[in-house]
């Protein structure tokens, strides 16, 4: 695991001189990669003809991976927010505290990264696309794009800012590089003025970008 602290050079086009829009997955190269899912298929039915898995338990984890959402990580935060104590244990022991309301996180390790007036966390997998899956569901196109890997590290404010993120000179931008034994997870900054909202209130505020960093939670 690793924390990078900026290097932003403010590099925040494409080669051709325009913005890069992450939302348009055309202008990503995928080619190299568009073999990997007969790799995979193939070496799902050998598993199976060996009897070292069966058909049934690769359709359960799929069907588990498709029932996550955004849902499950507003409900850490949302409680990180509003109870302090379990707060402490999220920042302390993330794998732990998700466990405590029915989150699984198998064998990996979680680690929780907050966001203050001080500094913003953002997520990424250089290597490939690790990604907290069983908090936050499939991951987006965008995040698993080579250009995503390569300048979320090298100019961090440059692809927030393509997202609509401004974040102030006087805060400090940290990468971390997410690996196949650990996912991280940012506890966004609660946003002034919603000392009296509700949980169901303080849920709407939350998107799966948010807890990635590329975004921050903000009010209607």
């Amino acid at each position: 695991m690793s924390a990078h602290d900026e290097q932003d050079h403010d590099h925040g086009h494409h080669e051709d001189g325009s913005p890069l829009n992450y939302a348009d997955d055309s202008r990503h190269d995928f080619s190299e990669t568009d073999h990997y899912p007969l790799l995979v298929e193939a070496v799902r039915q050998l598993l199976i003809e060996k009897e070292i898995i069966k058909a049934r338990d690769v359709q359960e984890r799929l069907d588990f991976m498709d029932s996550r959402g955004v849902e499950h990580g507003a409900r850490i935060v949302v409680k990180a927010w509003t109870d302090p104590d379990y707060k402490a244990r999220l920042m302390a022991d993330g794998t732990a505290a998700v466990k405590e309301l029915g989150i699984p996180m198998a064998d990996l390790e979680l680690l929780v990264v907050e966001n203050t007036a001080e500094i913003h966390n953002l997520i990424v997998c250089t290597l490939c696309s690790c990604y907290p899956r069983s908090i936050l569901g499939l991951p987006p196109d965008w995040y698993k794009s080579k250009t995503y890997r390569s300048r979320a590290v090298n100019e961090p404010r440059s692809v927030m800012r393509e997202f609509g993120t401004i974040i102030a000179d006087n805060v400090t931008v940290r990468v971390h590089d997410s690996n196949a034994d650990m996912r991280y997870l940012v506890l966004p900054e609660r946003p002034a003025g919603t000392e009296d909202w509700s949980e169901e209130q303080l849920t709407e505020l939350i998107t799966r970008d948010c807890l990635v960093g590329i975004t921050v939670p903000t009010i209607p």
